[in-house]
């Protein structure tokens, strides 16, 4: 995710006459009741947890399952902005489970089943629960369908940012970092729990994920859009949408996205999916760019530097995903990193004075870096707060200066490796980078990583 400057917004585009538009599919309350459950349940049988517990997010995810499997069949009508909904959710049960919940935010439930039978359900604010007609057992692979409609919500965050379901001028996007995926579809929404995908809309176009993803990476766009296709010279395939109104700003991102995927392969590992590409929409007051899996989001055209910083995601954030959100820094700073090691490789400033500019301030984005550490976000508002990525990205460079080139290099290629589609931490992070270099990196990490104060010299 990467904030940018947002221009003036432009009048919404009339759907008098509307026809079905094009449909990209990149990834992605009242109180009501189903049937009374027969049977009785079982002794042992607990509640799942109405969340995982993330200090930052304590409400978002839920305990006693695990998500395997998202199956979403979708029907949007852009002149409404109404969406009708069935998720196919495939799980495993961490425990005897008398009832889990699910997230969900706003929409209506009409019906919810486990197991082929009729569940009963209730809505407890952004949560949805659901009691099985029997008790799920630990281990066991079940299967829960839940239907639903509504208006799909648009979230404010605390940072002031828009997520969620968003509409557009000729259609809508759907973004999720960090609450937003729970406004259009149920299910366990903390990046711990990644899951494939499958997502179906009624514009007749599909998209599957084979790899595992965190549901705030999950993306739908409907709109009108060009497409263009390639492939990067590893023959991975690349597929770029480009709303018309930006085409003239982003006729170089065809070109781009593969010499960026192949440059940062030969950094950072094989590129971690299936294809790459990008989605530029018209969307100017949304201020931000999002790393949606394997085809990153931008609101407009995105300049080089976006480009490569929402690419580099792909490995660091959603192939390696953040295990609490307070280890966003881990995706952030290495983004960020990667736009350093982008303009070094282009001529420009070299990474060690893009350092410098940071830490004197006299670089752009170098304002509010020291507002907190990186690793110990505040709130769930700041976790998109300049520490998280000027100072993340300080830290990263502060360890290729201690470890040297070659051990340093060697580290970004291991940690894309050992975690590839699963979630790290901080903690596993130093670890690795202390056994790789044979260094007692304490000193370092003290310093510029969890020190609430700006070291007095580099």
């Amino acid at each position: 995710m990467k904030p940018r400057a947002a221009p003036a917004r432009r009048p919404r585009r009339s759907l008098s006459g509307w026809v079905p538009p094009a449909v990209l599919i990149l990834a992605m309350t009242t109180s009501c009741a189903g049937s009374v459950p027969g049977g009785g349940i079982a002794a042992a049988a607990k509640p799942g947890a109405a969340g995982v517990g993330d200090r930052l997010f304590p409400t978002l995810g839920n305990g006693g399952y695990d998500v395997t499997h998202y199956g979403l069949t979708l029907d949007y009508t852009p002149e409404t902005n109404h969406l009708k909904g069935t998720a196919v959710i495939t799980a495993r049960a961490t425990q005897d489970l008398s009832r889990f919940d699910l997230d969900l935010s706003g929409l209506r439930v009409h019906t919810a089943t486990v197991q082929g039978s009729k569940a009963q359900f209730s809505r407890s604010g952004e949560e949805l629960v659901v009691r099985p007609a029997r008790a799920l057992k630990n281990d066991e692979t079940f299967k829960a369908v839940v239907t639903y409609d509504g208006t799909p919500r648009t979230i404010k965050g605390d940072d002031g940012g828009l997520e969620g379901w968003i509409e557009t001028d000729d259609g809508s996007t759907a973004l999720g970092r960090p609450t937003g995926s729970m406004t259009w579809f149920p299910g366990n929404h903390h990046p711990l729990d990644k899951a494939t995908f499958d997502i179906w809309v009624t514009v007749p176009r599909h998209w599957r994920t084979a790899e595992p993803m965190a549901s705030y990476l999950a993306h739908v766009s409907v709109g009108y859009f060009e497409i263009h296709q390639s492939r990067t010279p590893d023959r991975l395939p690349v597929y770029v949408a480009v709303d018309p109104d930006e085409s003239e700003g982003a006729d170089a991102v065809p070109r781009s996205v593969p010499e960026i995927v192949d440059w940062a392969g030969e950094l950072f590992g094989p590129y971690p999916f299936s294809s790459t590409g990008a989605v530029v929409d018209h969307l100017p007051e949304l201020g931000y760019a999002l790393e949606t899996q394997t085809k990153p989001y931008f609101a407009g055209a995105p300049d080089e530097p976006l480009l490569v910083h929402e690419l580099a995601h792909q490995w660091y954030g959603n192939s390696v995903t953040p295990r609490t959100w307070k280890d966003m820094w881990l995706s952030e700073g290495m983004a960020t990193y990667a736009e350093w090691l982008w303009e070094e490789k282009q001529g420009g400033r070299s990474a060690d004075e893009i350092f410098e500019d940071f830490y004197d301030g006299t670089d752009d984005e170098s304002e509010g870096i020291w507002a907190f550490p990186p690793a110990d976000p505040p709130s769930g508002g700041r976790v998109s707060d300049p520490p998280v990525y000027g100072r993340g990205a300080m830290v990263v460079h502060k360890v290729r200066e201690a470890v040297g080139d070659e051990v340093f290099f060697g580290i970004l290629r291991t940690w894309t490796r050992q975690h590839r589609h699963g979630n790290a931490d901080t903690r596993q992070f130093i670890t690795l980078c202390e056994k790789t270099s044979g260094k007692d990196l304490t000193g370092l990490f003290d310093t510029w990583l969890f020190n609430r104060v700006k070291p007095s010299r580099i």
